[in-house]
C-alpha cells in the first residue's frame, strides 16, 4: 500500500510539474507528511523529512520537465542564468532556518504558503504585464527570495516565479518552462543541505532528512509524468487545472495549519 501510494503520489506531482511549473512540492510535502507520521521513527521529523525528500525528487522531474520544457524551445535560459546565483543562496538560507524550526512550526509555514497559493490559483487569474526585466542585482535578490521560501517548504519554485515572470511580460509557456528550469539549482542545493544537516544515525533508510524508498518510488512515476503535463501546458490553457488545484490547496493549508 505504501509503494502504491507513492505511485499516485509521484504521476500526480509530476504531471503538474510539468503543466503548471510548480515542481510538485505542494502535493508531495502534505502527502508525505501523513506517510511519515503513521511511522514510528520518523513522526517527530515527519515535516522534514517530507520537505527534503519533496527537493531530491525535484532533482529527477524537474530534470526531466526541463529536458521536454527545451526541446519545445520555450526556456529563457539567460533570465535562468541571471537568477540562479539567488536561487541557490536563497536555498541554502531556507534550509538552515528550516532546521531551527520544529516540525509543527514548519508545518504551519507550509500552511500558511499553501494558503496563499491556493487563494491565487483558485482565483484563476492570469497575471501579465508588459514591464521590463530589472537588472542583475534586483534578478539575484529576487532568485534569493524564491530560493529561500521554495526551499524552506519544499517546491520548485515555479507557483512564485512563473506569475513574477509574467508580470514582466513573459508568456505563459515560457514563463513555465522557465521556473521550471529555475527549480532545479533550488532542488540541488536544497536536497545537499538537508542531508548535510540531517539526524547521523537514525533510520538506515534515510539520508540526512531524505527517505530513500519514499525518494525512489515518487521518482520512478513522477518522472514519467512531467513530461506529459510539459507538452500538454503547450496545446491548452491550465486556468480550469489552476482553479481545482486551487482548491486543493486550500484544503492541504486547513490540514497542515491544523
Amino acid at each position: 500500500m505504501t509503494w502504491l501510494a507513492y505511485a499516485l503520489i509521484g504521476s500526480t506531482a509530476g504531471f503538474l510539474a510539468g503543466y503548471l511549473g510548480i515542481g510538485g512540492g505542494l502535493v508531495l510535502v502534505p502527502a508525505l507528511t501523513w506517510l511519515f507520521t503513521q511511522h514510528p521513527g520518523l513522526s517527530t521529523m515527519a515535516v522534514h523529512t517530507a520537505v527534503a525528500t519533496s527537493l531530491a525528487t525535484m532533482l529527477f522531474t524537474s530534470l526531466s520537465s526541463v529536458v521536454a520544457h527545451h526541446r519545445a524551445g520555450a526556456i529563457d535560459w539567460r533570465v535562468t542564468r541571471t537568477l540562479t546565483p539567488g536561487l541557490l543562496a536563497g536555498a541554502v538560507s531556507g534550509v538552515l532556518l528550516a532546521g531551527h524550526l520544529s516540525s509543527d512550526h514548519l508545518a504551519a509555514v507550509f500552511g500558511g504558503f499553501a494558503l496563499v497559493a491556493g487563494l491565487h490559483l483558485a482565483s484563476g487569474r492570469e497575471v501579465d504585464g508588459q514591464r521590463s526585466l530589472p537588472g542583475s542585482l534586483p534578478m539575484t535578490f529576487t532568485g534569493y527570495v524564491i530560493g529561500g521560501i521554495s526551499s524552506l517548504v519544499g517546491i520548485g519554485g515555479g507557483s512564485m516565479t512563473v506569475p513574477w515572470l509574467l508580470w514582466h511580460g513573459c508568456r505563459a509557456p515560457r514563463a513555465v518552462a522557465t521556473a521550471a528550469a529555475c527549480g532545479y539549482p533550488i532542488a540541488l542545493a536544497g536536497t545537499v543541505m538537508f542531508i548535510a544537516i540531517g539526524p547521523a544515525g537514525g533510520d538506515r533508510w534515510v539520508l540526512g532528512y531524505v527517505h530513500l524508498p519514499a525518494l525512489v518510488g515518487v521518482v520512478l512515476f513522477s518522472v514519467a509524468t512531467a513530461p506529459l503535463g510539459a507538452r500538454l501546458v503547450h496545446r491548452s490553457r491550465p486556468v480550469v487545472v489552476r482553479r481545482v488545484f486551487g482548491a486543493f490547496l486550500l484544503l492541504v493549508a486547513a490540514r497542515m495549519l491544523a
